[in-house]
């Protein structure tokens, strides 16, 4: 009669067993103190179907933690709920009773301890483990909160808690991208990225100058500093004015891109302007201006002065050389502002420094739309002629300035810029 009762009982613990890993695999749980007693469906509060997972956690603990005597006994359980990670987007939890023990000798009680889950928490790894990742994803803390089936503002806790933005990266890269972005409350932070490895450097609430200044001042020092090699912005004034201060041996880059966009607003202000004197407001001219502008922006050798196709607009077949034709020779100060703009970005677009300088320093003013533009890249000349000398761009920061973007659309914007710097730094990962 013992012995079947003994059979039984260890049929009862292999059954016991045989279901508890299986389960626990499912939740990535390792703790091998874990027995799984059996799973229920509940309901909460507000009328939820919750999937509970009933355990016990129990093991021999031969030393006090308070006095270190051997001495301790059985005394009672304790229930503990848990927060499990889900599975199918429901609400997971584990009923977890843990055995408690009595010290004999300083009648202090203690109970049985596991790495699912921190201290005087409810939330297990797991399921913070699912928040972040669902974070990096771009997705809104009521979708996440959704999906893991717990509150939007315990999902920015558990962000708060374990996502901690850096004091300052290990090495300062030798070529740097600046930037800024809008952000929440009118805010303009600026950014700041490695040119070659497009990984993020610093995040700051504002594009002040005086910040800036201290951020790098204050976290690397001179000989840090020193190694920096490039520095590439767009055509802020207020970034050329203290790079030379914080790096001192740093060449100043202007985004290619950016001496292309204003030369091109350059042409579109003159074209506008030649567009108002025409009177005949369905001649031909008017209409290639009106509506091929983009033919004036393509580079010369992208032009097909071959074979005639169907403008729209115009109503006519012919080849786009001969569109472009027919308003050059009707407008000469509009062929004079259109050639500067093809010289700009030929040189661009070859990287040639010495015909961009030509360029720059054989322009004579014409009382034009051009004469800006050209006054505010002589101005920048070093730093203007250092994008055809070096192959670095603000591209890879564009790209960082971009998915921000994506992340503040998606989000529906963001009130707390910190809780926003948080999301900023996970998706940068």
């Amino acid at each position: 009669m013992c012995y079947d009762l003994i059979a039984k009982t260890n049929r009862k613990e292999e059954i016991q067993m045989s279901l508890t890993n299986p389960i626990l695999c499912l939740f990535e749980i390792t703790d091998p103190n874990l027995i799984v007693t059996g799973i229920s469906k509940e309901r909460c509060s507000t009328n939820q179907r919750i999937h509970v997972v009933h355990a016990t956690l129990s093991y021999q603990l031969l030393k006090c933690p308070h006095c270190g005597h051997k001495s301790l006994i059985k005394n009672g359980t304790h229930m503990s709920h848990l927060r499990l990670g889900t599975l199918s987007g429901g609400r997971y939890e584990m009923h977890l009773k843990r055995q408690r023990y009595q010290c004999k000798d300083c009648s202090k009680t203690c109970g049985a301890k596991t790495k699912l889950v921190n201290r005087n928490e409810t939330f297990t790894h797991n399921i913070k483990h699912q928040v972040i990742v669902l974070a990096r994803d771009m997705l809104t803390s009521k979708e996440i909160a959704k999906l893991c089936g717990i509150s939007p503002s315990s999902v920015q806790r558990i962000l708060n808690a374990n996502i901690h933005l850096a004091y300052r990266v290990k090495h300062l890269p030798e070529n740097l991208c600046f930037d800024e972005f809008r952000s929440c409350n009118h805010w303009m932070p600026f950014n700041c990225c490695d040119a070659v490895s497009h990984r993020r450097i610093v995040t700051l609430k504002d594009r002040l100058s005086k910040d800036i200044i201290d951020y790098f001042e204050a976290r690397f020092s001179v000989q840090e500093r020193a190694q920096v090699q490039s520095v590439t912005i767009d055509m802020n004034a207020e970034y050329g004015s203290f790079i030379h201060r914080l790096f001192p041996n740093a060449a100043t880059i202007i985004d290619r891109f950016h001496i292309i966009q204003l030369a091109g607003r350059a042409l579109d202000n003159e074209r506008t302007q030649t567009i108002r004197t025409i009177q005949d407001k369905h001649s031909r001219i008017y209409h290639i201006l009106k509506s091929q502008w983009r033919l004036f922006h393509l580079d010369e050798i992208k032009v097909n002065d071959s074979k005639a196709v169907y403008l729209r607009g115009i109503n006519e077949y012919m080849t786009q050389q001969n569109a472009i034709d027919l308003a050059l020779d009707a407008f000469p100060r509009f062929r004079s502002v259109y050639q500067t703009y093809q010289g700009i970005l030929s040189a661009i677009h070859q990287k040639d420094a010495n015909a961009f300088q030509s360029l720059l320093t054989n322009y004579q003013p014409t009382s034009n739309q051009m004469d800006i533009t050209i006054n505010t890249f002589i101005k920048n000349g070093s730093a203007l002629l250092n994008s055809c000398r070096y192959p670095f761009s603000n591209g890879p920061i564009e790209g960082l300035n971009r998915k921000i973007k994506a992340l503040k659309l998606n989000c529906f914007g963001f009130r707390n810029i910190d809780n926003f710097f948080i999301r900023i730094s996970l998706i940068h990962e």
